[in-house]
């Protein structure tokens, strides 16, 4: 076996000359080719600049769009000017939280009339091509657009009007001999297949893409390995010892895979290097949340409990891969994993890929998260952040932008950390509240009680493309870094030179998500509400500033009995893990308030609670009763039975809703 496989590395050598000149000749060429080759990805970028035009204040304060002020760049005759960009070019990405119906016109190499012109909602409606689904598209908040528009001479941007609020336009821009073609209106034969199949591929989510991952017709092997994984041993599942690629990685049971504890480890090692260039929590690798499985992209994910990775890696001579669990406790159990291998090698044209884990816990005061501080050359290809406060019931911090330097000169600036992953308006119904997943980017969770906000990015034409050095960093607070907080990451990139960590990986009590055993339930903000009096009542969200404090809460009136019984509101509340609870209220106090009851099952749990006082003003902390409930969706009820014989009405303004785990 030892003498075959030597054989093959020499057929390997002698055969690389021929690949390298292979890959030399498919060359990358900037559009839309880069929405679906795949195996393009490892390729050092050819770009001279990337950068970014987006409304972020130029004070360094928090207006990053809301006024307008710092929206365009200047004025002119019919409206406003977005970018203006001098070519060879390529915008890559376009996004806001605020499309509008007012016309949007590129003009291109100096033209007078624009190529395009296009009503800003209409980028991103998907009904108006070439901005199709799933290349454009919406959700989480976000609109963004990834058809490549591509420039020779020169772009300009116009918004036909006196005002426009948040965006970004990331673009890239490159030597003068680039294969590059001004965006032409008229599809032809060509540009359409080609359109197509990056459709196809962003719709693909779970599905065996590897064969975009290997040069068109490149054949692709597929290897197979079951293995027994107890805590605190080590399992390898791929040993190669020759020249070749990974198209693809599937592993599961996912679920066993990201637990909380972060403490079993994927390991990647290529060439036989000392240092990994992947070597982070397997969960969080595949974009586990917080512990659970949660991303469902086409390029990494997780469904039907199996968790897969398709980004190109290729190396030299060798390729190792690992499972590292430091559990100190729990049963064995089986991984299944399955790998696409093909036998084209690393070219010297190609970076090598990588995967960084880093977290601060606390973060530091008035200074940034740092996603990755590198020197040497290479593109960065995706970012995965798990943020999370240090107290529950608020996530302020989520205000904070990212900012990406790259060879020395700050080249990025976003607009909101929800911005920096497609979406947009935290906290707000039906926008990022909620678990979403999108082809490049997503909301990986947002719990608002349990002071919770994570996303995901990837990037194919966008990647951030470094010769020198790359800076990549989040804000975690609106302004000046000042609240601290606990934030966890992932970010995927390709180097010419093997990794060097800013920081080693955490021992594994430093690793584990901090889970509160005390959170809060903002009911005036957006708990589910499950249900409600039939007649005699009314509800509304309202905001008031009580003793200098601005209070944002649910009202609720009662004007007498509902059909069947006391009036009631019954709201759902998302509890992360099963135990006894006792709740907890804060609330508003006053001369029209009644006496509430908490409920379940039509069981009272807990004395009645009497909200009347001479003074309307936020009561202190109000104990309803204890209980015990189950991980996920709980339903409790709240009635008012009465009322004081002082009180001139039946209200009830709950502020906060506290649960706090009983040992």
């Amino acid at each position: 076996m030892k003498e075959k496989k030597q054989l093959l590395h020499c057929l390997f050598l002698l055969l690389l000359p021929v690949l390298i000149q292979a890959g030399v000749e498919d060359e990358v060429v900037p559009g839309i080719q880069e929405l679906y080759r795949l195996d393009w990805l490892p390729r050092f970028k050819q770009s001279v600049e990337v950068g970014s035009v987006s409304s972020y204040d130029r004070s360094g304060g928090n207006d990053d769009g809301f006024s307008g002020k710092y929206s365009s760049i200047r004025k002119e005759d019919g409206g406003l000017v977005l970018a203006d960009l001098k070519g060879p070019g390529c915008i890559y990405r376009i996004w806001t939280p605020t499309p509008t119906d007012d016309w949007m016109a590129f003009f291109f190499d100096g033209e007078k009339t624009p190529r395009i012109r296009i009503r800003f909602r209409d980028l991103f409606t998907t009904n108006q091509p070439p901005f199709l689904h799933p290349i454009s598209g919406s959700g989480a908040g976000g609109f963004y657009s990834y058809y490549p528009i591509a420039f020779r001479k020169s772009c300009k941007i116009l918004m036909e009007s006196d005002r426009v609020q948040f965006y970004q336009i990331h673009y890239a821009l490159y030597p003068e001999k680039a294969r590059i073609r001004t965006y032409d209106p008229e599809f032809n034969p060509e540009q359409a297949a080609h359109m197509e199949r990056a459709r196809g591929l962003w719709e693909s989510a779970g599905k065996d893409i590897s064969p975009s991952c290997v040069s068109p017709g490149e054949a692709i092997r597929i290897m197979k390995a079951r293995e027994i994984l107890a805590p605190g041993k080590t399992v390898e599942l791929f040993d190669i010892t020759q020249p070749g690629r990974i198209a693809g990685l599937r592993l599961k049971p996912a679920d066993n895979l990201a637990d909380k504890d972060r403490s079993i480890l994927i390991k990647m090692t290529w060439d036989n290097q000392e240092t990994p260039a992947v070597y982070c929590p397997v969960g969080d690798f595949f974009g586990a949340s917080w512990g659970e499985p949660a991303i469902r992209s086409f390029l990494l994910g997780t469904i039907d409990n199996e968790d897969y990775i398709y980004f190109p890696m290729p190396f030299e001579w060798s390729a190792r891969i690992e499972l590292v669990s430091e559990a100190d406790g729990g049963d064995p159990f089986e991984v299944q994993a399955e790998l696409a291998f093909s036998a084209s090698p690393r070219t010297t044209g190609e970076g090598i890929f990588c995967a960084l884990w880093r977290r601060e816990n606390p973060t530091v005061m008035g200074k940034p998260f740092t996603f990755l501080d590198f020197r040497g050359k290479g593109h960065l290809v995706g970012c995965m952040l798990q943020a999370q406060g240090l107290e529950p019931g608020s996530t302020p911090f989520f205000e904070g932008d990212d900012q990406t330097w790259i060879d020395g000169k700050l080249a990025i600036h976003g607009t909101g950390s929800e911005d920096f992953f497609n979406g947009g308006w935290y906290d707000v119904p039906d926008r990022w509240e909620e678990r979403r997943s999108f082809p490049v980017s997503g909301c990986l969770d947002y719990k608002k009680h349990l002071g919770r906000s994570a996303g995901y990015r990837f990037m194919l034409g966008d990647a951030y493309a470094f010769r020198d050095s790359i800076l990549h960093v989040i804000e975690h607070a609106p302004e000046r870094n000042d609240l601290a907080t606990d934030y966890c990451a992932v970010a995927f990139y390709y180097s010419k030179d093997h990794p060097t960590p800013i920081s080693g990986l955490d021992p594994p009590e430093g690793r584990k998500t901090a889970d509160f055993s005390s959170f809060k339930f903002t009911p005036g903000w957006n708990i589910p509400i499950h249900a409600f009096s039939f007649r005699n009542v009314t509800l509304e969200k309202r905001t008031e500033t009580l003793d200098g404090e601005e209070l944002r809460f649910f009202s609720m009136k009662a004007g007498g009995d509902d059909i069947f019984g006391p009036p009631f509101v019954a709201f759902d509340f998302d509890i992360p893990q099963s135990g006894r609870y006792q709740v907890s209220m804060e609330a508003i106090i006053g001369p029209y308030q009644g006496i509430v009851r908490m409920f379940r099952d039509e069981s009272p749990l807990g004395a009645p609670v009497d909200l009347y006082s001479k003074i309307r003003k936020k009561g202190g902390l109000l104990h309803l009763g204890s209980l015990t409930l189950q991980k996920g969706s709980n339903t409790l009820y709240f009635k008012l039975v009465g009322k004081n014989p002082d009180a001139a009405g039946m209200g009830f303004n709950p502020v906060s809703f506290i649960f706090t785990k009983e040992e």
